[in-house]
């Protein structure tokens, strides 16, 4: 249901009530790869998801805050209590693996592949550890799309 190419009307329908359902809440979103650089999408897109609602934890080794928020260098050095439900990737298709086994540590639910960071063994292995999995979807696009806002 949550994959990129939904051709079948019904599973884009059903894909569209799920989005909604998960965007109508305000919700925790770990960004991994999360840039300091405003330019960046990983950046803005993080930015817009805050301006929503959405509660921003960036994950990127190299920095230790990106737009006045602690970041992290990983998905489990997050503070326990911080409940990620949406771990969004912005990062290398070959470096999305690990980022997939720590979001099933941490009991994410949910993995969104943002584009460029699709990788379809990663995407499978989040599905087989009870994950949801969303894939080359912009989230900002996605969100914009469903309420009315500009696009990625």
């Amino acid at each position: 249901m949550s994959d990129q190419a939904i051709s079948d009307p019904i599973q884009s329908r059903e894909r569209d009530e799920r989005e909604r359902e998960i965007f109508g809440t305000p919700r925790v979103v770990a960004v991994v790869g999360m840039s300091p650089k405003p330019d960046r999408p990983s950046n803005y897109v993080a930015r817009y998801l805050g301006e929503h609602g959405f509660t921003i934890i960036p994950v990127n080794p190299t920095v230790k805050e990106v737009e006045g928020m602690a970041a992290y260098a990983d998905l489990r050095s997050i503070p326990k209590g911080s409940r990620v439900e949406i771990v969004a990737l912005f990062v290398a298709p070959e470096r999305t693996m690990p980022a997939v086994e720590q979001a099933a540590e941490i009991a994410a639910g949910i993995v969104w592949f943002q584009p460029g960071a699709e990788h379809p063994p990663a995407e499978q292995r989040a599905r087989e550890l009870g994950l949801e999995v969303f894939s080359g979807l912009c989230m900002k696009g996605e969100h914009g799309r469903l309420f009315g806002e500009g696009g990625c």
